[in-house]
């Protein structure tokens, strides 16, 4: 009999709410309430995307910068499974990796076009040690 899929708890870290917060603020005052709203559906969809397979389709490792097992995920990937009024261009990415203890650890959602290696936490580098 086949083991039942692995079920993943998704958790943000500090960066990554404070990345949220501030992309949910400039979002207010650029774009208006519904937009902003609009967004947060979105981020919440690619969450609950990472969580169900962290390593779906449209997730990308970058050995060449980040230790094993760290992913990005850009939200356009999850812009079709949003019902109602969905984001035009949806500009971010969330950086995480599935720790060993079954978490999905988000450490940060980025604009695409900064510079990941740039705005990585020092344990997602290169050198680090893996979990």
């Amino acid at each position: 009999m086949p083991k039942p899929p692995k079920k993943y708890e998704v958790r943000l870290t500090g960066p990554a709410k404070r990345d949220l917060s501030g992309l949910m603020e400039w979002t207010v005052q650029e774009f208006g309430e519904r937009a902003a709203l609009r967004y947060d559906t979105l981020i919440k969809q690619a969450l609950k995307d990472i969580k169900a397979d962290p390593e779906r389709p449209g997730s990308k490792e970058w050995p060449e910068i980040m230790i094993q097992g760290a992913r990005t995920y850009h939200l356009e990937f999850s812009r079709s499974r949003v019902s109602g009024s969905r984001v035009k261009e949806p500009r971010h990415f969330l950086l995480y990796r599935r720790r060993d203890d079954g978490v999905i650890e988000v450490a940060r959602i980025l604009h695409d076009g900064r510079d990941l290696q740039r705005h990585l936490p020092e344990d997602y580098r290169g050198g680090a040690v893996p979990l």
